[in-house]
């Protein structure tokens, strides 16, 4: 009040300025009591184990020599050096894709997966080389070719909308302007240079535009490596498939009624997938990329069934003996991939969408099914390999259609939604190697060459998800975490908290780490926490995010639906790069994440999560855990963090509690 000053004796700086105070003598004032720091905790000696350089060599030597014998059977099974070509391609491009998505950031793994579904929309060339008839198709090979080039449109114009769309959610107010647009120039300049080189009657330039189109793409990889760079590489993308339908348009030599109806199939198809991906919210990410992914399994199915039709076609001049096996098993295998990834991704779909039941089906003799449909499916080829009769080779293919069909919903629907990271990604390699196919089928390198370049990028993202998991991918595929024993029982009571204390502690601490999992994704809090990290940030709290891997239900979606809320990708971190500051961590807030926090994954050897990489939270001082429920994760293990000392729970729906728990801190700092 006026005339009054308020001394605070707890002040240390106030009290060692006091000298008198009511006529008493204060000074000098009491030593400041000075906390010692807290003990270091003893590094726990990790038992160092022998490893067999020998044997180690030994197998990596095997592995070279397997590769190399397989080199060599090529060779002997090679029809001729247009195929022997083909290979080599399908092997650089295969080794430049391993090489480009290794440098892809964690946090742009989900445009990765979106750029590669737009790209593997080049299915549309093989339909493309396929089509005939009028302005409408006049048969069922040329309307199948014709709905391949519809299907891979959508994929293309969805895919390559959405990139940008999460790209875009990326960028800060304080980045410097990007002129990407400006690439366009050279795209347009292959193209007119295409057309002009085909008019001057230069053979070889539809080839060499089918690479520079393979190179623009392999670029859209490369260019997802950094921040600065991705929204480039999705403009290089666009460019390298536009360039490769151009060529594939020359390529056509059909009538202007058939360019008719490809440019039809192309407007209809790429302005639907365009419209589906402005109008998505970005929480629906992993099932859209799950459909997308259908539709390129069906447009590789559909060219596989089309090209077999027309080459057994009389009016085509080409007789069935003049399909040498290789063109037989590309067919076979464009078919076969083509049918597990349009049911696998369209059951994938239903499982994410909430059509259909996230738990993992689990029939009876499920294996045996999987068998049997396998056999039909190697039967079908073996027949289609030995038969001239063009009926029955039709036969094969109709078969194997409908038992990988049948085979990729039955093992897609056999996997748990919480694996469902790694099936996308799977699904997604399936995509690529459905494409290769085609390009083997129809003698096309761009296809060839794109589909390795995605085939490997699908197959490395599966790789990087399952070891997140410290699972195999046979493991995932066939269902279920495995029995490694029976995990150490719990013992103890768990600690309960309130909004109030945590907004407390959240508003007084220095160092704060917020761990989200699928949780926050099906609340959709991450606009709250935004703000509530916005308020934090700006009264001097330190404030980062920590992200594992297999969080959420596609590889980086955390990280985009974050972006999409505005929070700075500079504070969001992967696990590898932020596990080693929970030591130093005041408060840790974790929203609706479970198994990837779990602490027996690292302190109990029998469990079944046991060796998975999970987010140490518990070293932090202060750990409270937002859930609905005190029950399990996806692998129905109990978690010790639950109940340690410095662990408190706060329990119920993550969006009402994150809600309440912004109102707290603005309500703390507004004291």
């Amino acid at each position: 009040t006026k005339g009054e000053f308020l001394i605070d004796h707890k002040d240390d700086a106030v009290r060692g300025t006091l000298v008198l105070e009511n006529g008493k003598m204060m000074w000098p004032a009491p030593p400041i009591e000075i906390k010692a720091p807290p003990p270091k905790k003893e590094e726990e000696k990790k038992e160092s184990k022998e490893v067999d350089l020998r044997a180690e060599t030994l197998h990596s030597a095997g592995v070279a020599t397997a590769g190399v014998a397989g080199a060599m059977a090529l060779g002997v099974a090679s029809p001729g050096p247009v195929f022997s070509s083909m290979v080599t391609k399908f092997g650089l491009a295969s080794v430049a894709g391993y090489q480009t998505v290794w440098g892809v950031v964690p946090a742009l793994h989900s445009p990765l997966m979106s750029v590669t579904n737009a790209i593997s929309g080049l299915t549309a060339v093989g339909g493309m080389l396929c089509m005939g008839g009028g302005i409408l198709p006049t048969g069922a090979a040329t309307a199948l070719a014709s709905s391949a080039v519809l299907a891979s449109a959508i994929n293309i114009g969805g895919g390559f909308t959405i990139t940008q769309r999460m790209l875009d959610m990326f960028r800060r107010p304080t980045d410097p302007p990007e002129y990407n647009h400006l690439y366009l120039i050279p795209g347009a300049a292959m193209i007119g240079g295409y057309g002009l080189g085909t008019l001057a009657g230069y053979a070889e330039m539809t080839s060499m535009t089918y690479m520079a189109s393979a190179l623009c793409c392999i670029g859209a990889i490369a260019g997802l490596s950094a921040q600065n760079t991705a929204r480039m590489g999705n403009i290089l993308g666009i460019v390298g498939v536009t360039s490769g339908i151009a060529a594939a348009l020359g390529d056509m030599h059909a009538t202007p009624a058939v360019y008719a109806q490809c440019v039809g199939a192309m407007a209809i198809g790429g302005g639907m997938g365009a419209a589906l991906a402005r109008a998505m919210k970005i929480t629906d990410l992993p099932q859209m990329v799950a459909g997308f992914h259908s539709l390129v399994g069906f447009a590789a199915t559909a060219t596989s069934i089309a090209s077999y039709m027309q080459m057994t076609d009389p009016a085509s001049a080409m007789s069935h003996e003049a399909i040498d096996n290789v063109h037989k098993t590309s067919m076979y295998l464009g078919t076969l991939i083509g049918a597990v990834t349009l049911t696998g991704s369209a059951t994938a779909f239903g499982k994410l969408h909430g059509l259909l039941d996230s738990a993992a089906l689990n029939m009876s003799g499920k294996n045996l099914i999987n068998i049997g449909l396998m056999s039909a499916n190697v039967g079908a080829g073996a027949l289609l390999l030995s038969t001239s009769d063009p009926a029955t080779g039709l036969a094969c293919l109709g078969v194997t259609t409908a038992a990988s069909s049948i085979l990729g919903a039955h093992m897609t629907a056999s996997i748990g939604g919480a694996d469902m990271p790694v099936v996308i990604t799977l699904l997604n390699s399936y995509s690529g190697y459905a494409l290769c196919a085609e390009g083997f089928m129809l003698g096309n390198d761009l296809l060839t060459t794109v589909g390795a370049l995605i085939g490997s990028s699908g197959a490395i993202l599966s790789y990087i998800m399952c070891r997140a998991m410290n699972r195999s991918l046979a493991n995932v595929i066939l269902g279920g975490f495995e029995e490694l024993g029976v995990a150490k029982k719990i013992e103890g009571v768990h600690q309960e908290t309130d909004v109030g204390q945590t907004a407390d502690a959240l508003a007084t601490a220095g160092k704060v780490i917020i761990v989200p999992g699928y949780g926050l994704a099906v609340a959709g809090a991450q606009y709250t926490v935004a703000e509530m990290v916005s308020t934090l940030r700006s009264k001097g709290v330190d404030v980062k995010f920590g992200i594992h891997p297999v969080a959420g239900r596609m590889p980086g979606q955390l990280n985009v639906l974050l972006a999409e809320a505005g929070v700075p990708y500079d504070i969001v971190f992967e696990m590898d790069e932020i596990n080693e500051d929970f030591s130093d961590t005041d408060v840790v807030l974790v929203i609706g994440a479970n198994d990837t926090i779990n602490s027996a994954a690292v302190e109990d050897p029998d469990c079944p999560i046991a060796g998975m990489p999970v987010l140490e939270v518990w070293n932090a001082k202060q750990v409270v855990i937002m859930k609905r429920t005190m029950g399990t994760g996806y692998a129905a293990v109990d978690n010790p963090v639950f109940y340690k000392e410095n662990t408190a729970m706060l329990l119920g729906d993550a969006k009402t509690r994150c809600n309440e728990l912004t109102m707290k801190v603005h309500d703390h700092y507004s004291k």
